[in-house]
């Protein structure tokens, strides 16, 4: 039964499902859906996530949503596919975990609002709000300064190995580093090169490639 991932390329969310798809080799079906339209509040998108938003997935009769959980359920159930992206060894799976939450927890939220803000508003003509910036780069910058501690220990955010913590940022540093913000990951060398490397992954070039088409 084939993959399907339902939503737009430009949304981050969907960019970090289709990211895991091509760490994985996987094949798969991206199902376009007009959010300017609002086809994500609609039917048949609604049946598969009714919160309505972007992605939905379905494997054979599975369906979910919400990325980081579709992103799990797809490194543990083709673990002997392509790169893997969990640890084996208990403890390392926990590092990975907290680091997964530090990403959907506090990284996330200041980069998608830095993200909206300088990235998505010029795009669509609005106005960027300079206090809501600059606050966020404040928090940005401490927030970095804590994965710059981390990132001298270890290569990646759970260990040697590139795993799911680190996939999951790949969405928004794609948008920050091509943005004034870069520079607060380029102050600190650990932190840079780790984006560095996130980013010159393969299968993100891929997903790149598949957001042009």
């Amino acid at each position: 039964m084939a993959i399907k991932v339902h939503g737009p390329m430009m949304s981050p969310a969907v960019m970090r499902v289709v990211a895991t798809l091509k760490e994985k080799d996987l094949d798969f079906e991206l199902v376009p859906v007009n959010m300017q339209t609002g086809d994500h509040k609609k039917e048949p998108f609604i049946s598969l996530n009714p919160f309505g938003q972007v992605p939905a997935f379905e494997d054979g009769d599975l369906k979910l949503f919400e990325s980081r959980a579709i992103t799990q359920y797809i490194a543990h159930t083709y673990a002997d596919k392509g790169t893997q992206l969990l640890p084996n060894d208990p403890k390392k799976m926990a590092i990975m975990s907290v680091w997964m939450e530090v990403e959907a927890q506090k990284f996330d939220p200041i980069g998608s609002k830095l993200g909206f803000e300088i990235v998505i508003k010029p795009m669509l003509g609005m106005v960027t709000d300079d206090a809501v910036v600059a606050e966020n780069e404040e928090k940005l910058g401490k927030l970095l300064d804590v994965y710059e501690s981390r990132l001298k220990e270890s290569k990646y955010l759970g260990g040697e190995s590139f795993t799911l913590a680190d996939l999951h940022h790949a969405p928004s540093l794609h948008y920050l580093m091509g943005s004034k913000v870069k520079s607060l990951f380029d102050a600190r060398p650990h932190v840079s090169a780790w984006c560095a490397d996130i980013l010159a992954r393969p299968a993100w070039s891929k997903t790149l490639e598949l957001s042009k088409q």
